[in-house]
């Protein structure tokens, strides 16, 4: 019987798909386990080779964890929103929705053709408005939220204003706007509505603030630092500036160090949880006052290092920074100026790299030193981010090395306070050590009391105090994007107000242009219905815009992060229109049990979920603060690129071989013109563009060679493997297998399509272990000792490997399993039933198949795991090498428990041995049981 691997693995996907077989349930006595990938954006080119590499490993984990009898949740969906599809939208006009439901339905075959056990009745889309509806009423709960830093949690914003009309704000401690003023409970009453609003706005956790920003005026649209590679947009290399726009913020920062300290209770890689450290950025040090001269304006500085200010020889502060602008001189104003022109084109994580170039302007101002009164000149550097900290410096060029960089550029003094000390970090790591010496404020103090007595002294003169600063900013929230979220927001007299969340979803409007408008608003400023009629409850036309019963719609839509925030929880229970998650179903399945994904999203996704899960938390809407146990980032499986080498100048290219000391410029070829041998098919090539039609070619021994190189499996490089054609030649099984056998999963691995035929040749192996031209041959026959020790051995190690993610050595395994078995021309159900179950979770379809063979009319999906047990793998004999005078000439197997006597006795008396001896007497007979016997003689 053939092994027809088209014909099965479309059978069994059509039963998985007919029978809900991996439909998970909210109500089950069975252990939960929780597994998700991070869901794919569905792009017009479909899946590669490389993209299924941690779904499949997820998918092992998955149904190794149902053989283990637990009720497993393994959801999938799409990240549906997002700017790909609405750049394709302005170029072709055709709307979003569209072009995302066609790449939808590409990936939906693609992955169950792979034969993925996803529960597809949970699927979300965070561009479903059935989805998006509670995505808006997490942002209606964020914003009638304030953090209270007394009970370290978010409360309702109710709470606050009940606080400001009995005693006012000047006993609140919360996270809010800088410079917020203080005021009565007489106060607060005497406000207007407005004023009120105001207020509020600078405490809730979601707010409105002019903000820098990462402006792309070719994309219309603001860009987060992870959308913009080496100055330029990720999509389409546009230019990026810094601009200030009013923003819909998000305060993170609030939830700082719980977001630190939550990583030491999660299970996560430790790469990536110091990633998400060092962005958190947490610094302890003091906040330093400066008083501008002839200025009621003061700088505020953070600095961890307090005890070196009397080295402050100068200040820098950001070029965006507030006060520049203020207190710039006259004379200095036009460098300054042209200054600040230059720098907002470069963006913030391209100044933050930049070490060597050092560029700067002088504002013409002076600040006094808190301590000596001395004058400090003022500048203004872009190494300097108005985001972090204050967005000011006091730098101390005998202690700092950008700032003595600076100083040194810009002849700036430079005092030698600090000569001949160690004032370095790994100084500082020892708090004994007497670190300062040229002060008579400090001299001889160590490190930790010099710090002391300066926040002392500065909070004495009114000029600062002790302070823990973190790194971590206040995320944007608001993008200038059609294809996003709509925000359910309105505004009245210019201030925003929230819609009930029972008249929610506000969907996206219909509009004829998907740019900005003409006057520089975001596309939904193109929509002609879109304002808010609060007497209906409804969108209306915008002609209806009275301005008391009918307002204007917030124009901004959300960013790509909004909606993949929380789809982790939606999961749980995705069809409720009622609720987020109904709290049973969030009860029962709680968190992510183990989530696998790409350590790309860092400090990007997997932060910002961290955060609404926490908040989320504090509102009691979900039962756990931390949203996934487990994370593990898998590799990436890389591209081997082709190149043809054009000779420069020149419409000739010449043969891999032939280029040695040639001037030549190697090309992508698409590698599906390229055979195993490295052959180059040259008509395909030449048909491939106009520019290579009459193209010549140089060959060596008559065949074009290309050259070849791994890199990142992309389609600009043309050295994409469709997953399709894979599936196509050697069937899904063959895929799972292969892309799991390539190497450890965290690891970055090559593709190599000649590879693949190993693995489908063990796949017919194992086939014909059930099969052969007869039919199927699998009997009850009573298996033999080898047969069980190559059976339990295989369930030991696949066990442990799976539980430890080493899904390539199980492929290993297997094989090793496979070769034994045919070897010991074993046909016992005893041994090959189990065998299944264990291959089951890798190659599920010829699983499915051989176990129905066997007579199974359920899925071998729910089938227990096969049980270890160790006496099969206890060794009764032992193959004895038999050596003469050192050099082993013949084997004997012989029982482990013989005396050292008996075994002297057997093999002497072996006829190998005499033949050997030849009637000689052996001097000396070894000895060693279990290992070796030699004959000396």
């Amino acid at each position: 019987m053939k092994y027809d691997f088209n014909q099965i693995e479309k059978k069994w996907q059509e039963y998985w798909a007919k029978n809900e077989t991996f439909k998970a349930e909210n109500h089950s006595d069975k252990p939960k386990y929780y597994v998700l990938d991070m869901f794919p954006y569905p792009s017009g080119a479909g899946l590669h080779v490389g993209h299924p590499l941690g779904y499949i490993a997820s998918d092992i984990y998955a149904r190794y964890k149902r053989h283990q009898g637990f009720n497993v949740l393994h959801p999938q969906g799409y990240d549906s929103f997002g700017l790909p599809a609405e750049q394709y939208a302005i170029q072709t006009g055709q709307h979003p929705a569209i072009t995302t439901e066609t790449n939808i339905a590409t990936y939906r075959r693609q992955l169950d053709q792979i034969g993925f056990s996803f529960d597809w009745s949970r699927e979300v889309r965070t561009s479903d408005p059935n989805y998006y509806k509670w995505t808006q009423w997490i942002f209606i709960q964020l914003f009638n939220s304030w953090y209270n830093v007394d009970a370290d949690k978010a409360q309702d914003i109710s709470e606050l204003i009940k606080i400001f009309e009995t005693e006012g704000n000047a006993k609140v401690n919360a996270v809010c706007d800088d410079g917020v003023e203080t005021f009565t409970a007489e106060d607060w009453k005497a406000f207007s509505s407005k004023e009120q609003q105001e207020i509020l706005l600078q405490y809730r956790l979601t707010y409105l603030a002019e903000t820098e920003v990462n402006w792309c005026p070719a994309l219309g649209t603001v860009l987060a630092n992870d959308e913009i590679v080496n100055g330029v947009s990720e999509r389409g290399g546009h230019p990026v500036v810094r601009k200030k726009m009013t923003q819909w913020s998000m305060r993170i920062s609030a939830y700082a160090e719980r977001l630190l300290q939550g990583l030491n209770t999660i299970d996560w890689t430790d790469s990536l949880k110091e990633s998400q450290r060092n962005w958190i950025g947490k610094s302890v040090g003091a906040e330093v006052q400066f008083r501008i001269q002839n200025s009621e304006f003061r700088i505020s500085v953070f600095t961890t290092r307090p005890d070196t200010i009397f080295g402050v020889s100068f200040m820098t502060l950001a070029p965006e920074h507030e006060l520049v602008s203020q207190i710039t001189t006259a004379e200095q104003k036009a460098e300054v100026e042209a200054y600040i022109e230059a720098t907002a084109k470069r963006s913030e994580r391209e100044r933050m790299a930049d070490v060597k170039t050092i560029t700067g302007a002088f504002t013409g101002a002076y600040a006094e030193h808190p301590f000596t009164k001395e004058p400090i000149p003022i500048w203004i550097g872009d190494y300097v981010l108005a985001g972090y900290g204050t967005g000011a410096v006091m730098s101390v060029p005998c202690g700092d090395q950008r700032d003595y960089d600076f100083a040194k550029h810009f002849n700036i003094e430079i005092p030698n306070i600090f000569e001949g000390v160690d004032i370095s970090k790994e100084a500082f790591a020892d708090k004994d050590k007497t670190v300062i010496a040229n002060s008579d404020f400090l001299n001889g103090l160590n490190y930790k009391e010099a710090t002391k007595k300066v926040i002392s002294e500065l909070e004495n003169l009114g000029c600062g105090e002790g302070k823990t600063n973190y790194r971590l900013r206040d995320a944007v929230f608001s993008r200038q994007r059609y294809w996003g979220e709509p925000f359910p927001v309105y505004y009245v007299d210019g201030m925003p107000q929230m819609i009930d969340a029972a008249h929610l979803p506000i969907q996206l409007p219909e509009v004829e242009k998907y740019l900005p408008t003409e006057t520089g608003e975001p596309p939904l400023g193109n929509a002609s219905v879109w304002a808010w009629n609060t007497e209906t409850n409804k969108v209306v036309s915008n002609d209806l815009i009275d301005h008391k019963t009918v307002f204007p719609l917030e124009l901004n839509t959300m960013p790509g992060w909004a909606g993949s925030s929380w789809y982790f929880n939606r999961y749980m229970d995705a069809n409720n229109n009622e609720a987020f998650a109904s709290q049973e179903a969030l009860n029962y399945w709680k968190d992510v049990d183990l989530y696998i994904g790409g350590s790309e999203h860092a400090t990007g996704h997997l932060l910002y979920a961290r955060f609404w899960q926490k908040f989320l938390f504090d509102k009691g809407v979900v039962p756990v603060d931390e949203f996934a146990k487990k994370l593990i980032n898998q590799g990436m499986i890389l591209g081997t690129s082709a190149f043809v080498y054009r000779v420069e100048g020149e419409n000739k290219f010449l043969s891999k071989g032939l280029i040695e000391g040639k001037n030549v410029q190697p090309i992508h070829a698409d590698v599906s013109f390229v055979n195993a041998s490295d052959e180059l098919d040259i008509e395909a090539f030449k048909n491939w563009r106009e520019e290579f039609k009459d193209a010549e070619f140089v060959l060596e021994d008559g065949i074009y060679k290309v050259g070849r190189e791994v890199e990142k499996m992309s389609k600009s490089k043309y050295n994409v493997v469709n997953p399709d054609s894979i599936c196509e030649d050697y069937g899904a099984d063959s895929l799972r297998l292969y892309e799991m056998f390539l190497g450890p999963l965290e690891q970055y691995k090559p593709w190599n399509t000649a590879g693949i035929t190993g693995v489908h040749g063990f796949l017919k192996k194992l086939w014909k272990l059930y099969n052969d031209d007869n039919g199927f041959k699998v009997t009850d026959s009573e298996p033999s000792a080898d047969s069980l020790k190559t059976l339990h051995k295989t369930i030991k190690k696949v066990q442990e490997d799976i539980e430890n993610f080493s899904f390539n050595t199980s492929v290993s395994t297997f094989m090793i399993a496979v070769n034994e078995l045919t070897a010991q021309k074993c046909t016992s159900k005893t041994i090959l039933e189990p065998l299944l179950v264990l291959i089951s979770p890798y190659a599920p379809h010829i699983a499915e198949e051989l176990w129905s063979q066997l007579g199974h009319n359920a899925s071998i999906s729910r089938a227990a795991f096969p049980k270890f047990d160790e006496r099969h793998l206890v060794e009764s004999s032992k193959n004895y090498p038999i050596s003469f005078n050192g050099k082993m000439r013949f084997t004997l197997e012989l029982p482990l428990d013989m005396s050292k006597e008996d075994i002297e006795k057997t093999v002497l008396a072996n006829e190998k041995t005499q033949e050997q001896l030849q009637g000689r007497t052996p001097k000396k007979v070894i000895v060693v049981p279990g290992k070796i016997v030699n004959i000396v003689g």
